[in-house]
């Protein structure tokens, strides 16, 4: 009996669909994307590219990866702009999970009547920074300081110093930013000087606050003088203070990086920040300060175009009620278990013929925080080839190539991921 046509033996269409990974992956790209990709399998089955038992793993390599896509992050940057700076604690996802569906967000369940929207949120941040008398939460850190601009100082002046004016990523430059709101920017002082008689001759009838600026991503050093939130306070005009990072109390490891709480007990009538740095948190701009102000901003019209939704309000609330958040504990990760776990990752892969090295590695805050701190850490180093399969590959892995090796640090890769950089790494080598 003659072999029946290879051709012929290309599995239908509606079998391939009825496929357990093909029907998932139609589940979340659409029907009509994986029925192509199969068609697209099928017909190179039939010119003789694939062989009939291979249409099934073609259609499947053909589709497109969801994304974004989650990414194990062995930088060493613990709040990696390009990855999305914060990964969110356990409690927040599953908040974000559960405020997927119909919420309370701006309902009481016990009277039936409408209530503040994201009080829970709002509750939480004001119990974790009991300085500021009132807050506010918007869509994100620019969004908080362009409100601010707007219903402070719209037809009037600030006044900045020029050090203080920076860039603040992907060219969007602070200048441009406070312009855009229809208020004059007043600018005193040099790059590397300012003293408090600058801003002194510069306050007048026209001025609308007076705004410090936390440079965030870097650093001015040698013959250089700042003037203190303590002593702007005292020149009877609002103090507008954008610290940048969103660490709400002082931390020990970053002594320099100003919080919310000390700002504000230095005199500043209203701190701007993000949400999703230092505080390890969801995207969202914070305003947190005097109550005549925060109730001025909240009410101003372009506050509704910057509110945030039920899923950043619910991801929020579970941060602040948190006790810890991945970004904390990358931080504060010891370097001794971090080179013992390190090891026996190395130990690990040398069982299987894989050759690795162990070596110091200077992890950094990264996400625009904490500039010239670093962290203490260890890496494992591989030959550089290694770093495109682990890139590409499932999961990404990505590290940093340094001196022609790629080094992977742990400290921002979660311990039970261990098994699965293992693997990556023995694929990648194959």
């Amino acid at each position: 009996m003659r072999d029946v046509d290879p051709r012929r033996r290309v599995p239908r269409t509606d079998a391939l669909l009825a496929d357990p990974a093909l029907a998932a992956a139609a589940g979340t790209l659409g029907r009509d994307r994986v029925k192509a990709a199969i068609v697209r399998a099928q017909r190179r089955a039939r010119a003789g590219e694939l062989t009939p038992e291979q249409v099934r793993d073609a259609a499947l390599a053909d589709l497109p990866a969801p994304t974004p896509r989650a990414v194990l992050n062995a930088t060493g940057v613990v709040l990696h702009t390009n990855l999305g700076r914060a990964p969110l604690a356990a409690a927040a996802v599953d908040a974000l999970v559960a405020a997927a569906g119909h919420t309370d967000v701006e309902l009481d369940l016990r009277t039936g009547r409408r209530a503040r929207r994201g009080r829970d949120a709002l509750d939480a941040l004001a119990a974790a920074v009991p300085d500021a008398p009132a807050v506010h939460v918007v869509n994100n850190g620019a969004a908080a300081l362009v409100l601010a601009a707007t219903a402070l100082a719209a037809d009037r002046e600030i006044v900045v110093s020029r050090g203080e004016l920076v860039e603040i990523g992907d060219g969007f430059r602070l200048p441009d930013l406070l312009e855009s709101t229809g208020a004059r920017l007043r600018e005193v002082g040099t790059t590397n000087r300012t003293a408090l008689a600058d801003y002194a001759a510069a306050v007048g009838p026209r001025t609308g606050f007076v705004l410090k600026v936390h440079p965030s991503n870097f650093r001015v050093t040698g013959f250089t003088s700042t003037v203190p939130v303590a002593d702007l306070a005292t020149l009877g005009v609002p103090v507008v203070a954008d610290i940048g990072s969103g660490l709400l109390a002082p931390d020990p490891l970053l002594p320099d990086e100003p919080d919310a709480a000390t700002t504000l007990r230095a005199g500043a009538h209203l701190v701007t920040a993000s949400g999703d740095k230092l505080l390890g948190g969801p995207q969202a701009g914070l305003l947190l300060g005097a109550a005549d102000l925060v109730e001025r901003l909240r009410r101003h019209p372009l506050a509704r175009a910057l509110r945030v939704d039920k899923l950043t309000l619910a991801a929020l609330a579970a941060t602040l009620h948190a006790s810890t958040t991945p970004t904390r504990e990358a931080l504060h990760a010891d370097p001794g278990a971090l080179r013992a776990r390190t090891e026996r990752l190395r130990d690990r892969l040398g069982e299987d013929g894989c050759k690795a090295e162990v070596v110091p590695s200077a992890a950094v805050v990264g996400g625009g925080g904490a500039p010239g701190v670093e962290l203490d850490s260890w890496a494992l180093s591989l030959p550089e080839r290694y770093a495109e399969p682990l890139r590409t590959g499932a999961p990404p892995i990505l590290g940093r190539v340094l001196h022609g090796r790629l080094l992977l640090d742990l400290r921002c890769v979660p311990a039970d991921a261990d098994p699965d950089v293992r693997a990556a790494i023995l694929r990648a080598g194959a």
